[in-house]
């Protein structure tokens, strides 16, 4: 178990750094229309995603229920909650907009706030799977 963990530690800060990076480069060669909002990358990018949120919130929740807390609150136990529900969170941002991009009318939303919601993952999903990647790296557990 310690050897796949570890390697789905790696594979949570590989998909941050490629979100990240795709996140800060994409207006660089991708000019957005109303046609097309989105590079055609996302969509391959989405599939890895979707993969890393699922393992994040496993992996989360096998972590915030080892960390205990009870009575006093320690750094771990916050460690694990905010990450956890951090991935939570964004997750269920995720995979609202994800529904509403592949069945238009998913929910009454206009596009201009669906993209809102896309900034907001995609700033906040690379650093809470590079946190939790980190975090699985350095377990001892």
């Amino acid at each position: 178990m310690e050897s796949f963990k570890r390697i789905v530690g790696v594979y949570l800060i590989i998909v941050a750094a490629v979100v990240a990076i795709h996140t800060v480069v994409e207006p660089l060669y991708y000019t957005s229309t109303e046609a097309s909002p989105y590079s055609p990358h996302w969509s391959k990018l989405n599939a890895l995603m979707v993969l890393a949120i699922v393992l994040g919130v496993i992996f989360g929740y096998i972590r915030k229920r080892g960390a205990g807390g009870g009575a006093s609150i320690n750094r771990e136990y916050l460690e694990a909650n905010i990450q956890f529900y951090g991935l939570l969170f964004v997750g269920i941002l995720f995979f609202w907009n994800f529904f509403n991009l592949h069945s238009p009318g998913f929910t009454a939303i206009a596009m201009e706030t669906v993209s809102a919601v896309w900034i907001v993952i995609d700033a906040a999903l690379p650093l809470l799977l590079a946190a939790m990647g980190f975090s699985m790296l350095r377990s001892r557990e």
